[in-house]
C-alpha cells in the first residue's frame, strides 16, 4: 500500500477502536470521534486506492477555487453538483474557499502568496485564511449553510520544495477526508509550479476526526482491506495556475488523465450517505 492507504487506514483503526461516542446535535447522529488527528504525506500523491474516490470532483472544485468564484453555475457545476446543498438565498456560496483566498478579505491571498514566496523563499508569513472571525463560528455571525471546514493553511519553501501545513476544524473521514486531502495536495502541486520549485510535505491536521454511525460498518471494510498499489506521482506545469484561473476546460482533463491513468483503485463501497 502507498502512504496515504496507509495512514488512512491506521486513522480509522483508532477513531473505531479509540475514539470516543458523541451525539451531533447539529446533524442529529452520533459519531466516533478523536481529537487532534494528522497525515504527513511526502512520497505520493495522496489519492485514497482502498476505494474510489471520484478524481473529476476534486479536480473539478480546485480549478474553481483558484478562480476565486462563490457561485458553482462558474465553472464548477459542468462537472460536479457536490456544492449545491450550500446555495444560499442569492444562489452563491457564503463561506466558498475560493472566493475566500481571493476576494472576501479585500485583497487576492493566493496571488499575494505566490509572489510573495517567489520573491523571498524563505519567508515564514506565508499564510492563507478561509475563516472570518468576525462572522464564523461561536453561534454568533451570519447563519449560513455551511462555514469553512479546512479552515487555514501555511506554505513554506523548505530546500526549494512547497510544503503545506493544511489545519481543518472538522473532518468526516469517510467522505471529506480523502475528498480534501487529494484536492488540496493538487492545490498545492499546482502553486508550488507557479512559484517554480518543486512539491514536498502535506501536513493535514484534524482537530475533530470523526466517522458518522452511517459509516461504521464501512469504515470496518476499509480497515480489512489491501491494495498494493504503485506510487501515483503529480506534477503540476508551471502555467496551470493561470489555465485555472481562466476556467481552462481542457487543464481539467489534463489533469483529471494524467491522473486517472495512474489509479486502480479498489471497488467503490456501498451505502456511503453523505451527511449535511
Amino acid at each position: 500500500m502507498h502512504q496515504f492507504d496507509i495512514q488512512y487506514k491506521e486513522a480509522l483503526r483508532k477513531i473505531m477502536n479509540a475514539g470516543f461516542e458523541e451525539y451531533n446535535e447539529r446533524t442529529g447522529h452520533k459519531t466516533m470521534v478523536l481529537p487532534g488527528v494528522t497525515f504527513e504525506i511526502d512520497k505520493t500523491f495522496p489519492l485514497l486506492t482502498l476505494r474510489k474516490i471520484p478524481v473529476r470532483v476534486f479536480v473539478a472544485e480546485q480549478i474553481w477555487y483558484i478562480m476565486g468564484s462563490d457561485n458553482p453555475d462558474v465553472f464548477l457545476n459542468k462537472y460536479t453538483k457536490i456544492w449545491e446543498d450550500f446555495r444560499e438565498a442569492d444562489g452563491k456560496i457564503a463561506s466558498a474557499y475560493g472566493n475566500r483566498m481571493r476576494k472576501y478579505f479585500g485583497r487576492d491571498q493566493l496571488k499575494d502568496l505566490i509572489e510573495h514566496l517567489t520573491k523571498e523563499k524563505g519567508s515564514r508569513h506565508g499564510v492563507v485564511v478561509f475563516w472570518d472571525p468576525a462572522d464564523d463560528g461561536l453561534g454568533t455571525g451570519t447563519k449560513k449553510k455551511n462555514v469553512p471546514c479546512p479552515y487555514t493553511f501555511t506554505a513554506n519553501v523548505i530546500d526549494n520544495k512547497l510544503h503545506f501545513h493544511l489545519v481543518i476544524r472538522s473532518n468526516d473521514m469517510m467522505l471529506g477526508c480523502p475528498h480534501d486531502m487529494a484536492g488540496f495536495s493538487l492545490m498545492q502541486a499546482i502553486l508550488a509550479a507557479k512559484i517554480g520549485c518543486g512539491t514536498g510535505k502535506m501536513t493535514y491536521s484534524i482537530s475533530n476526526a470523526h466517522i458518522y454511525d452511517v459509516h461504521y460498518a464501512q469504515a470496518r471494510e476499509i480497515i480489512e482491506r489491501e491494495n498494493d498499489h504503485s506510487p501515483i506521482i503529480f506534477e503540476a506545469q508551471k502555467d496551470y495556475f493561470d489555465r485555472a484561473e481562466k476556467g481552462d476546460d481542457t487543464l481539467f482533463e489534463e489533469i483529471v488523465e494524467k491522473l486517472t491513468s495512474q489509479y486502480k483503485p479498489l471497488p467503490p463501497i456501498k451505502g456511503m450517505e453523505l451527511v449535511l
